[in-house]
């Protein structure tokens, strides 16, 4: 099981009520068991982080990135190192941008659904 801080649990259900535009439209892609018949989560707490979508049975977390991750470099800095705090848990991060959610969402779920390929063979 994956430990994370209980001050989170609030914060995420907040999150889960307040989706970005881009999370919406790639949720409504994802629930259900629409790829390949697996189970994502919301605003899934992780240790001291919330990741966007989170599937437990393939480890995959999916971040959709808006404007506010390329701001800056220390911006930059926190996700690769929240990243390998991810990837030490053996979780895969797959990271789409808002953009590519707004004009490419076929080829983001393409993506997504080579990803769960790649990780089940």
């Amino acid at each position: 099981m994956l430990k994370y801080n209980p001050a989170n649990k609030q914060f995420s259900q907040k999150l889960r009520a307040n989706q970005t535009d881009a999370e919406k439209i790639l949720w409504n892609k994802i629930r259900k068991r629409q790829i390949k018949g697996y189970l994502f989560t919301r605003q899934k707490p992780i240790g001291k982080y919330l990741v966007d979508f989170y599937c437990h049975k393939l480890k995959l977390v999916i971040e959709v990135d808006g404007d506010l991750h390329y701001l800056t470099e220390d911006d930059l800095v926190k996700d690769m190192q929240r990243d390998q705090y991810l990837e030490n848990l053996g979780i895969i991060v797959y990271r789409v941008n808002n953009i590519d959610v707004y004009k490419n969402l076929e080829e983001v779920i393409q993506g997504i659904w080579d990803s769960v390929v790649k990780l089940k063979s």
